[in-house]
């Protein structure tokens, strides 16, 4: 496929991954193949690639941010990241490409997905295909940027401390195992500590929460150790940090995607968007699918007119603005240009 890409596209730079579900124009795809091309008059984007290894990709990240050094100057900047969405802590690609990018220049992406496989995830970087890489589209625009997270998941008590972990390993919140404070604050039902199925099929709705000082960003719940009692996240928490627990349903996965959505329009400072891009947790798809809903693009369609639209269902969502983080699970991060 990128071979048949770089024929059909001669010299045009492309950047791309593997996916759990794609996105176009508002539809939800399978197994398909979405492009989204930008160009033309007050545009300008350069690509980077960063090699990693297996376990870490911060100094993936630093490279193939390095493509900001090589973009012309313009008022407005964006750095779009996709990463490897099964090699490590995923924090670490947010930590790499701001070591470059700095605090002036937000960062949006996602994670490559395998159609839910959990076994490798690919980055295309023109007629190349990797793993555990980072490929990146750095975007000077004259016109501003938009960009909307939201994840739609409400908190269940008070925050814990997080008082033993390593890595994306959450061993005891508040001096006591993980999985049993999770079990029995969030009154999971007694199959979730049966089985490792239905364990997962509990945790897709139950993430974790991380308060930051404006937001709570989301770290989905991935597995549990039964014999170790504790639980495996997609990307850490910190140990002596706070977290909590979250939940949420259908409706608010819906009502996430209009605010995500909204919020990056309102970010164009009036202008009406020229095109959007979206990264998506698959977690979301399927608490909508489990819902036997049509899908949560239904109540935003009159908001995108006709505004070309692209994105996929991801391992993990990047959008970092303002403030430390900038990591999410199971949340909804658009990118809109005007």
């Amino acid at each position: 496929m990128a071979r048949e890409l770089r024929t059909a596209l001669g010299d045009v730079p492309f950047i791309g991954c593997s996916t759990s579900g794609e996105l176009s124009n508002g539809s939800s795809l399978r197994q398909g193949l979405v492009l989204w091309a930008l160009g033309g008059s007050g545009f300008s984007v350069r690509v980077g690639l960063g090699q990693g290894v297996a376990g870490s990709l911060r100094q993936a990240a630093r490279d193939a941010a390095g493509c900001l050094d090589a973009l012309p100057s313009h008022p407005h900047r964006a750095l779009v990241l996709l990463a490897d969405g099964l090699c490590g802590d995923q924090m670490e690609v947010v930590r790499g490409a701001y070591e470059v990018a700095g605090a002036s220049v937000p960062l949006v992406g996602g994670c490559a997905g395998d159609d839910m496989a959990m076994c490798s995830t690919q980055q295309i970087f023109g007629d190349r295909v990797l793993r555990h890489a980072v490929v990146a589209a750095a975007i000077g625009s004259e016109a501003p940027i938009g960009i909307g997270v939201s994840h739609g998941w409400q908190p269940v008590g008070d925050p814990m401390l997080v008082t033993s972990s390593e890595g994306v390993v959450v061993s005891t919140l508040d001096d006591r195992p993980a999985l049993d404070v999770y079990l029995d604050a969030l009154q999971a039902p007694p199959e979730a500590s049966a089985t490792p199925e239905a364990f997962s099929a509990f945790a897709a709705t139950h993430p974790l929460g991380i308060p930051r000082r404006d937001r709570v960003e989301i770290r989905y719940v991935a597995g549990a150790d039964f014999d170790k009692r504790s639980l495996t996240c997609i990307a850490g928490l910190p140990q002596g940090g706070m977290t909590m627990f979250m939940r949420g349903d259908s409706d608010s996965v819906r009502a996430a995607t209009q605010t995500a959505i909204r919020e990056a329009c309102e970010g164009l400072a009036g202008a009406a968007p020229i095109g959007m891009l979206l990264f998506d947790c698959v977690a979301r798809r399927s608490v909508l699918e489990d819902a036997a809903m049509q899908g949560e693009f239904e109540g935003v369609r009159d908001w995108l007119n006709e505004t070309p639209v692209a994105g996929f269902y991801t391992y993990g969502e990047i959008a970092r603005t303002q403030g430390a983080g900038g990591f999410h699970n199971q949340t909804l991060v658009a990118l809109a240009l005007a």
